[in-house]
């Protein structure tokens, strides 16, 4: 909200932000890293590899993640704070420093509900706190207390997200956190193929899954047995696995394998172990300066490039996406999201292909079919549409946009009764689904059931008022029933939202030109309108041309009257408008004779031909 109002909706302002943002957090990782441990250049390494390795991309140009970037400030402000308070005599005013800052990180993002098992492991290295280890537990208590209260309203938020045990059982949720513990290692030594999004995939062997489980379990002791001589190691590992504990997928949210993002503060840990590692070694090995510092330039010039092409990667939803599809196979999801972006840009038929592909993938998604029904409707092939929309309420009949869009589809090919069970249907599983009341009285109204159809267009005017087409159309209801002052006082409400709109114009000038009321007759104020309407949509509108010349002959204007008769017939010949023509016809007999449209007119009126749904 604070980017809208001092950007407006143009994309830089956001990406500007998130840039900021995530270099205040590499530069707070610094200050931190080398306070705690006096080394100035390992600590500059490790925050310059987390600025700008490729993994990051995700974090920093994806706006809407910006909580990942706003809880990593306020992770390492609390480090920060911890750090503070910890090599300094208690102090409730430092200690609650460290509390609101944990607070505020949690509020963008409560991935931080491990905080306080990462504040431990300092006090192992690099604080190396002397007190007792329960004495340091007790003393992260109100800071746990904190962490808990931030999971149970994450679960609470997110109860409808979170795939049940009867989809994703245990055993599998625990394989694929293995595996993905094992693939962020190698993505971040090797940052390539990186994706927006990674589907769970089903033909992972058994070796793939036996080879991450050792991988692991090799890495973990062998930074278990260096506890002591190297404790950077086994501080740096247990960093990395804990944080990744809320999205490793023991918990799953959403149907990705793993991403990207989740390694935004995780892989901190390993950066920090690797590069004691690194640094211990090049003093055992007696490398000189200069060859360390080109090493580390390297390195650092190598992620940049892979970080600056990942980035271009972002550049839009196409681009994003077909990156995604080439990178991953079967990836339902990146099929969708590019076939919506084909759709957004009117490219029909690559969509189609597309959610062709995604079906073949998830044929049991009703989502997808109602994707593909959408394309195909709009692609003009309304049978086929008509076929996977009810696929899409066969796979889900409580998918009430499939059921709407099926009842549009319907009243499209004719069949008014099939698409008002429709919409009912839809309002059934969605009372507050409002196109689906509008269409649904619109749709009433067209099959002539005005008092059935006047109901449902009041309450979309309880809802948003100030609807000129909802004014129009419920006059129109009013005019089929007969009640005519009632119609009137729906046209000018509607005539005063909307005083530019041809449609309301013309069916206010019809009835005080030919309505069945003779005290509503206003010849001079019909022309008035349906002038302004004819000059808004260029003259050549039969039906307006239909409703000038009525007002014309109300005001005694015969010879006009005749004329824009006789234009309105035959612009209605020529586009093959036969029954309106007819009626034109009938009607230049009485202007010429010099008469107005007799009493009462019938009360279904040019009005339904122009009321809009």
């Amino acid at each position: 909200m604070l980017d809208c109002s001092l950007y407006g909706m143009e994309p830089g302002g956001p990406h500007l932000t998130n840039v900021l943002i995530h270099a205040g957090t590499v530069v707070a990782l610094f200050l931190v890293l080398n306070r705690m441990t006096g080394f100035l250049w390992r600590s500059a390494f490790v925050a310059a590899v987390f600025a700008i390795h490729p993994l990051r991309a995700e974090s920093v140009a994806w706006i809407s993640e910006r909580k990942d970037v706003l809880s990593g400030l306020f992770f390492m402000l609390t480090i920060g704070a911890y750090i503070r308070y910890a090599r300094q005599p208690w102090s409730p005013g430092r200690y609650g420093l460290i509390v609101l800052l944990l607070a505020l990180g949690l509020l963008c993002k409560p991935m931080l509900v491990t905080a306080p098992l990462i504040l431990l492991l300092l006090d192992y290295w690099p604080l190396q706190r002397t007190k007792p280890a329960w004495n340091l537990a007790l003393e992260k208590l109100p800071l746990m207390a904190l962490c808990a209260a931030s999971c149970v309203i994450t679960l609470y938020a997110q109860k409808h997200a979170i795939s049940p045990f009867e989809r994703y059982p245990l055993h599998a949720r625990l394989v694929q956190a293995v595996l993905s513990c094992k693939i962020y290692v190698a993505q971040m030594v090797y940052p390539v193929n990186l994706a927006a999004f990674y589907p769970v995939s089903p033909h992972d062997s058994f070796f793939e899954k036996a080879f991450s489980a050792l991988f692991l379990a090799a890495i973990s002791g062998l930074a278990w047995a260096e506890r002591r001589t190297r404790p950077w190691l086994l501080m740096g590992w247990l960093w990395y696995l804990i944080m990744l504990l809320p999205v490793v997928g023991i918990v799953q949210v959403g149907s990705q394998a793993h991403a990207d993002r989740y390694t935004y503060l995780p892989q901190i840990g390993l950066y920090i172990a690797i590069t004691w590692l690194a640094a211990e070694l090049s003093a055992k090995w007696h490398l000189k300066a200069a060859a360390i510092g080109s090493v580390m330039a390297a390195v650092v010039g190598i992620l940049m490039f892979c970080a600056w092409k990942q980035t271009s990667y972002w550049k839009n939803s196409e681009t994003l996406w077909k990156h995604a599809l080439t990178c991953t196979g079967d990836n339902s999801l990146a099929c969708v999201n590019l076939g919506h972006e084909l759709y957004r840009t009117g490219r029909l038929q690559e969509a189609i292909v597309l959610y062709h592909n995604a079906l073949q993938a998830e044929p049991d998604n009703a989502e997808f079919h109602n994707n593909l029904a959408n394309a195909l409707r709009r692609s003009g092939k309304l049978a086929d549409a008509i076929a996977e929309y009810q696929k899409a309420v066969q796979c889900n009949p409580a998918f009430a946009d499939a059921q709407f869009n099926l009842g549009k589809a319907l009243d499209l090919e004719g069949k008014e009764g099939d698409a008002i069970a429709r919409f009912q249907t839809a309002l059934q599983i969605d009372p507050n689904f409002l196109l689906a009341r509008i269409n649904l009285g619109n749709t009433l109204l067209q099959a002539g059931r005005a008092r059935e159809a006047i109901p449902q267009l009041k309450k979309v005017l309880e809802i948003q008022s100030n609807d000129a087409s909802i004014h129009l159309n419920l006059g129109v209801g009013y005019l089929q029933l007969g009640k005519i002052e009632a119609a009137k006082s729906q046209y000018e409400q509607a005539l005063q939202l909307d005083p530019d709109d041809p449609r309301i114009q013309n069916d206010l000038a019809w009835l005080l030109a030919a309505g069945p009321v003779a005290s509503l007759r206003n010849g001079r104020e019909a022309v008035g309108l349906a002038r302004e309407a004819d000059e808004i949509t260029g003259g050549d509108d039969p039906i307006i041309l239909h409703t000038l010349a009525a007002a014309l002959a109300q005001a005694e204007d015969f010879s006009n009257a005749v004329e824009s008769a006789q234009q309105a017939e035959q612009l209605a010949q020529a586009q093959s408008n036969q029954a309106l023509a007819t009626e034109v016809e009938s009607e230049l007999k009485l202007y010429h004779a010099g008469k107005p449209l007799p009493f009462p007119k019938p009360t279904n009126s040019p009005a339904n031909q122009t009321g809009g749904k």
